[in-house]
């Protein structure tokens, strides 16, 4: 078509309706409800008006056939015409339309519904990435810069007598450039350059000269790694001479830097390192060598020796680097360290034709020639050779998640060979099976999650530790191993369904962790556990300066988040984010699979009812799911299966999820009532107690360890006070199980785990209906008197109905104590001795609250039970032989067997128990604390209620074993984890019941009073351990133990009188001592009882946690709230404890910033409470060194100098002023001394500089040169502290100074620490100067800085070191201004300073006469300058 149709339709109709008049008869416009019929009659009246048309057709003239615009312009317009009039074609023309089409304002930017599915990274703008990089092409030509070729060599190309240069031809390039096609695809004309490059003809290219600089290699976080100049001399190998050095750097070229000095800067360079190295030996220059690679970046090094090997092998490909495989952020990989060897694979040879598997045929379409390159892989592999290196290669794993060392050799027909990266080594890498995961073939996405599942598994059991370079679930996670699992659930195959829960339960359970919390089931308090949940981080508060109003609540912020983010920090609560639940409601409910993953299924839900409570009751929420798992897998009949492994899991009874239903209802009493009456867990309970395991028509473990399972469920719940009145109902069977423990055992018969597990199940229910049964009367008399309160219904069992368990339990007891000599029983009866302990324990603890107790009776039956029992007990050896295993056990002592393992990462937090637990652990076989613990427990009940029995248990407490773990306690230092707690939660029990334990027995055993240092040492240094939920035991030893006399013997046999005489001893080496230590520790002693009020009374914030606490620990099952202990966020209580009255007096009454006061005048109450913190702190200071070991120096000393921003009179009280001075003293011994470092952060402060700030603020407004004051403002002064503090007195708060007037010789630290080393800072020297020079620093007003700035400048002025230009110059003018000074005591000071002396009067001693170094420096400076002085 010739003509161009341009029509303006924005403005087309406008024009027609307001510019074209038409008569009434115009026509109308046509509508899509118009016939064909109508159309033909509009268009014959529109003929037969003659109307001018609307619109024009006009032709443009085509430029390619040189038609002319403006010649032919008319012709064409009456060319038009005429056809119109002819009627030849239809012509649509608009006269009133521009020949150019308008510009249009650009609406706004259309938005992809795709985008938020898009892939991005967090704090990623596109938009403002593409602005920042698509910059217009103004941009680049308006920065157009010649760059400088002066340098640049000119090759003229070769005269010829051609008159055109030759052509390359593709006959000719073959043969030359063939190694190099080789290599890589390249065009002809790069096959040509390189061809000459390699004859050394190679022209030069005009962008850069040979030898320049290449571009340097990408590290990890893809950042350029600038060469280093020395770098290629230095780093030469070890068989280096000197007399091989290159004429020219490889490295320096000098082309950066322009003109015409650039190369000849470079030779220079290269010229000084060439002789720096003929200057050094051999061994120096091994010896640098090794300090520089030491220091560099291993890439860096890698870039340059690279970079040297294309230099010299101009000719040859560049080795391929490993670090393209870290830069690239999506790959995924780990390394395996080959420490010994590495597969050295040569070169395979050429593919020719011959050696193909078909012959070539003439005819085959683009079959004519042979590419070896596209034929390489069809070869055979060569064999791997060996040799010896340090390299790291990717880590490459066979089907069963084994991983195959890269030197291995393995046949094909395995299926380990592919043609993906590094095709020669067998194995697949993590991000092959990542991308394996993503196929289409179902076949390979389950073998690919399969293999995922298995190297999870073997990587949690600790297996590749040893033989892997970083962490392979930490990796995993960070590809996104969570969002692939969760999509593969997805999968509509059976068979990536399966795959997939296999990896997920891999990835979440540990069997090892359920296997130990089901071992400390039946301890002392072992149905608590604590949430698995990671550490919080702290994360900005982007509110911060809102009212809170606005502020987002953490529900809000926690819903705002992406589920990327929320898998980022806790992988549990992502997944349940991500609907997790459903789809496994989904896959045992309609699904169906197979047992091992309805059994995996299960395990995942343990897994995450651990998580939290939340998450508990998110699994009872979840439609269905609880409905399938009751209905399909604990039902209360089913057909016994025909063969001992199953088909399918549906219809049959499942220990797995009898053990669900007791994790969940640890919960809480909530979700345990849940349970027992809404999904119908009361009929389990009575359906598989009341069966024995044998006549469950099941697998023999199987029965056993459901019937197991349903006695801790039961357990549970008794420890809420439910499901008792199953136990009216079920006693018979109840006795029946217990009267045959251990009567009906064989002779030498050894119970397996799982039956030991379900006697220890029974005892533990036992014991929480003993304590249930316990409270009834207390909740009897609660409801009969109680008005408004809430008070638990009675339950529904009573302690009549318990009375009768303690004569089978003690007859069983007492059976086992006589199989501990029989040695193929005795790990048996150890196991099953705990649990009847702590019936014990709870029976006789409920009895003697009950109004039925006859005290007569019950202290002969104690006799009979210490005499008969507990005796034999503790004489027996195998007892004693525990003791001695309590150290080797201990959490305590060795941190690093609670320690988190190599695969443990933050967001997945475990107990790190996988590969199994040591016999020698806390929790492992030969772990003495289940039985300690328990024997302690009973024994402290037992001498609470018959006091006169206590003194016959004190050679538990003084044997040697016990007394060197306690002092190994005391030395220890624990971190507080999610791994760790759970076990320094029991071993803390163990430890306040011993401490108990000699609470009873110091008032009436003389020997355990000579051990109560020790005992009063292992709970002071306790209570700041102390996890939550143990708040009760934190209190009980406040109240009893901690600031009790009997436990403090240096308050009454000498104490005070060595502290005097430790005094005595300071004053010896001249140290000040104000008031005696003595007098001031008595009083302390004295006011014990007030000290234990003080703290008390500030502890109260701890009263609801205690409370709940304490009815845990009290066994008061029906107030207890939740098995879960609250989240471990860190200790109950804070290190600096003991400095907590303090701390709260600071913020109740200074205000933060600036130092102000609030109230000049303090309450009495609050001075006293003062006064008693610092006499608490004295005694721990003096006589429990040990206690603040936690508390650094630093902090001390914060804590200390609150004391002075309270109040503007509190530190002038004079026992404040006594105990502060003698806490000083303490803090400037040696050892704290040197300890102290203020650059720390400090836990409660938000940095020591601005608290500083504050101190010298408050000293300026209200010290009136209070010496104590001045001692902690001059405290921060020393040199070897920040100098920002020295130039913040020096500078802004420079008016003090005339307060400063604490004596030299009062000074608590020796004035050395202020004077050595000379100060660096020459402004801090000026200052010094000029406040020495106007008068603002004064002997008589600041002696000690005086002193100070005195030896300081002194050293300053008559240094002669090498120093730059401006320190030069600065220190001859003070020297000058110091000559001329016209006041003659300050110049003879600063010039004849020689060193400080705390004992002279001025604090320094000085020279009679300018030493003749020092005369003749000043003679010079003062010539010269006055040389100078008439040219200037």
């Amino acid at each position: 078509m010739q003509g161009l149709m341009k029509i303006n339709w924005n403005n087309c109709f406008g024009k027609l309706c307001t510019k074209r008049k038409f008569k009434s008869t115009m026509l109308k416009r046509p509508t899509s409800s118009d016939l064909e019929a109508d159309l033909l009659r509009d268009q014959e009246r529109f003929l037969a008006a003659g109307a001018p048309a609307a619109v024009r057709v006009l032709r443009r003239p085509e430029k390619r056939r040189g038609e002319q615009e403006s010649g032919a312009k008319a012709g064409e317009e009456q060319e038009d015409q005429q056809e119109i009039a002819e009627g030849s074609r239809d012509v649509v023309t608009i006269p009133e339309l521009p020949e150019q089409i308008p510009s249009l304002t650009p609406g706004p930017s259309k938005k992809s519904c795709f985008r938020a599915e898009r892939v991005h990274f967090e704090n990623e703008d596109l938009e403002t990435e593409l602005d920042r990089k698509d910059t217009h092409v103004t941009a680049v030509l308006s920065r157009i810069i010649e760059r400088d070729t002066s340098m640049v060599p000119i090759s003229l190309p070769a005269i010829t007598g051609a008159a055109f240069p030759k052509v390359f031809h593709r006959s000719e390039v073959e043969d030359q450039g063939q190694t190099l096609a080789q290599k890589g695809r390249k065009s002809i004309f790069a096959q040509k350059i390189a061809a000459q490059r390699a004859r050394g003809k190679g022209p030069t290219s005009c962008g850069g000269v040979e030898g320049g600089p290449s571009q340097p290699a990408l590290g990890h976080q893809g950042t350029a790694c600038a060469p280093v100049a020395p770098m290629e001399t230095v780093s030469s190998p070890s068989g280096f001479k000197k007399d091989a050095v290159s004429q020219t750097s490889k490295l320096v070229t000098g082309l950066g830097l322009g003109g015409k000095n650039g190369s000849l800067e470079a030779k220079k360079i290269h010229k000084e390192n060439e002789a720096r190295l003929h200057g050094m030996s051999q061994s120096e220059i091994l010896e640098e060598q090794k300090r520089l690679l030491a220091q560099l970046d291993p890439q860096l090094v890698d870039f340059v020796r690279s970079h040297k090997k294309q230099r010299s092998l101009p000719s040859t490909a560049a080795p391929f680097s490993a670090q393209e495989e870290h830069c690239s952020s999506e790959q995924v990989f780990l390394e395996v360290d080959m420490q010994q060897e590495e597969t050295d694979l040569s070169s395979a040879p050429p593919v020719t034709a011959d050696k193909l598997p078909i012959k070539l045929e003439k005819g085959w379409l683009h079959m004519d020639k042979l590419e070896p390159e596209k034929l390489e892989w069809m070869g055979d592999l060569p064999a791997p050779q060996k040799r010896r290196t340090k390299k790291a290669m990717r880590a490459r794993f066979n089907f069963d998640g084994v991983l195959i060392p890269p030197t291995e050799d393995l046949p094909i027909h395995l299926g380990l060979h592919h043609h993906g990266d590094e095709p020669e080594l067998a194995g697949y890498s993590l991000q092959e099976l990542f991308l394996l995961s993503r196929s289409q073939v179902t076949q390979q996405r389950c073998l690919a999650l399969t293999t995922l599942a298995r190297v999870l598994t073997k990587a949690r059991a600790g297996d590749l530790a040893s033989s892997v370079r970083g962490s392979v679930v930490s990796t995993l996670l960070d590809a996104g191993l969570v969002f692939l699992l969760r999509f593969s659930l997805d999968d509509s195959a059976e068979g990536v369904i399966v795959a997939a829960v296999q990896a997920l339960r891999s990835l979440l359970v540990s069997v090892d962790d359920e296997e130990s919390l089901d071992t400390t089931f039946s301890w002392l308090h072992g149905m608590a556990t604590f949430p698995l949940l990671p550490f919080d981080e702290e994360e900005d508060d982007e509110d911060e300066g809102l009212k809170d109003v606005l502020k987002e609540t953490a529900k809000e912020k926690e819903d705002n988040k992406s589920d990327h983010d929320v898998a980022r920090n806790d992988v549990v609560k992502g997944l349940l984010r991500m609907k997790l639940l459903p789809r496994l409601r989904y896959i045992l409910e309609v699904v169906r699979p197979p047992p091992r993953t309805v059994l995996d299924v299960l395990e995942i839900l343990i897994r995450i009812a651990r998580h939290s409570p939340s998450s508990a009751i998110q699994v009872l929420d979840c439609p269905r799911l609880m409905g399938t798992v009751m209905s399909e897998f604990l039902p209360c009949s089913w057909t016994p299966p025909t063969t001992p492994a199953p088909e399918r899991l549906h219809g049959l009874p499942v220990a797995t999820a009898m053990k669900l239903l007791r994790v969940l209802a640890s919960a809480g009493r909530q979700a345990c009532a849940r349970l027992l009456n809404s999904l119908g867990a009361r009929e389990r309970i009575s359906c598989f107690v009341a069966l024995e395991p044998q006549d469950m028509l099941l697998e023999p473990r199987e029965a056993l360890w459901i019937s197991t399972e349903a006695l801790r469920l039961w357990a549970v719940a008794a420890g809420y006070g439910q499901a008792c009145d199953l136990y009216r109902d079920l006693y018979p069977i109840l006795m029946r199980t217990l009267q045959s423990v251990p009567r009906g055992w064989p002779p030498g018969y050894a119970l397996r785990p799982l039956e030991l597990q379900r006697v220890q199940a029974l005892h533990t229910l036992l014991t929480n209906v003993t304590h249930t049964a316990g409270c009834h009367q207390e909740l009897q008399a609660s409801l009969a008197s109680s008005q408004d309160t809430e008070c638990p219904p009675p339950p529904p069992v009573e302690w009549s109905h318990v009375l009768g368990l303690q004569h089978p339990l003690l007859a069983s007891l007492k059976a086992c104590i006589k199989l501990l000599g029989d040695p193929g029983q005795t790990e048996n009866v150890l196991s099953l001795l705990p649990t009847h302990l702590l019936y014990l324990g709870a029976f006789y603890s409920r009895l003697s609250v009950q109004s039925s107790f006859c005290p007569v009776d019950c202290l002969q039956e104690l006799e009979v039970l210490t005499s008969e029992v507990l005796h034999p007990l503790l004489s027996d050896q195998a007892v004693c032989n525990l003791t001695y295993n309590l150290k080797s056990c201990s959490a305590l002592c060795n941190p690093l067997s609670c320690s988190s393992g190599p695969e443990t990462v933050p967001n997945l937090p475990g107990l790190s128990c996988s590969g199994g637990t040591p016999a020698l652990s806390l929790a492992g076989s030969s772990s003495p604390f289940p039985f300690l613990t328990a024997l302690c427990y009973l024994l402290e009940v037992l001498s609470t209620i018959h006091k006169g029995i206590a003194h016959k248990f004190s050679s538990l407490l003084l044997s040697d074993a016990l007394l060197a773990y306690l002092q190994a306690c005391c030395q220890a230092k624990p971190t507080v984890s999610v791994s760790s707690a759970w076990l320094l939660w029991h071993e803390h029990h163990l430890l306040y019941l011993l401490v108990k334990l000699a609470h009873r027995l110091v008032p009436v055993s003389s020997e355990v009073v000579k051990q109560a240092s020790l005992y009063h040492q292992v709970a002071v240094t306790m209570v700041p351990w102390l996890l939550p939920g143990s708040e009760y035991l934190a209190h009980d030893l406040l109240s009893t133990v901690i600031f009790n006399l009997d436990f403090i013997p240096e308050g009454r046999y000498g104490g005070p009188e060595a502290a005097d005489l430790s005094d005595l001893r300071l004053r010896e080496v001249d140290t000040p001592i104000h008031t005696p230590v003595g007098p001031l520790m008595r009083e302390a002693c004295g006011q014990l009882p007030s000290i234990r009020g003080c703290y008390l009374t500030h502890l109260a914030y701890l009263e609801p946690a205690a409370l709940c606490s304490q009815d845990r620990h009290l066994g008061r099952n029906p107030w207890v709230r939740s098995m879960v202990l609250p989240e471990v966020r860190g200790p109950a209580l804070p290190s600096d404890w003991p400095f907590l009255p303090l701390i709260s007096l600071y913020e109740r009454v200074g205000m933060p910033g600036g130092g102000d006061v609030q109230v000049d005048v303090l309450p009495p109450t609050s001075v006293e409470s003062v006064v008693h913190c610092l006499q608490w702190l004295l005694i721990l200071e003096r006589w429990r060194d040990g206690v603040l070991r936690a508390v650094s120096p630093a902090a001390k000393l914060a804590r200390l100098s609150c004391l002075f921003l309270c109040s503007s009179d509190l530190f002038l009280e004079k026992p404040v002023q006594q105990l502060t001075w003698a806490l000083l003293r303490g803090l400037c011994n040696p050892v704290q001394l040197s300890a102290l470092d203020l650059g720390v952060p400090l836990p409660g402060v938000a940095s020591f500089h601005d608290m500083y700030m504050a101190l010298l603020t408050q000293f300026e407004a209200v010290s009136f040169g209070d010496h104590l004051f001045c001692c902690f403002v001059l405290f921060p002064l020393q040199r070897r502290f920040s100098v920002s503090m020295r130039l913040a007195v020096f500078g802004e708060h420079v008016g003090l100074l005339r307060s400063l007037g604490l004596p030299v010789h009062q000074l608590p630290v020796p004035l050395e620490q202020f004077t050595s080393p000379p100060e660096d800072s020459l402004t801090l020297l000026r200052l010094y100067f000029r406040a020495l020079v106007t008068g603002m620093l004064r002997q008589a007003w600041c002696p000690v800085l005086y002193v100070v700035a005195l030896a300081h400048l002194n050293a300053f002025i008559f240094s002669q070191d090498v120093v730059s230009q401006e320190v030069d110059v600065a220190r001859r003018n003070m020297l000058r201004k110091t000559y001329y000074l016209t006041d003659e005591v300050l110049k003879d000071h600063l010039l004849l300073f020689k060193k400080p002396d705390q004992q002279k009067e001025l604090g320094f001693d000085s020279y009679d006469l300018l030493p003749p170094i020092r005369a003749q420096r000043l003679e010079s400076v003062v010539s010269m300058e006055a040389g100078e002085t008439p040219s200037m």
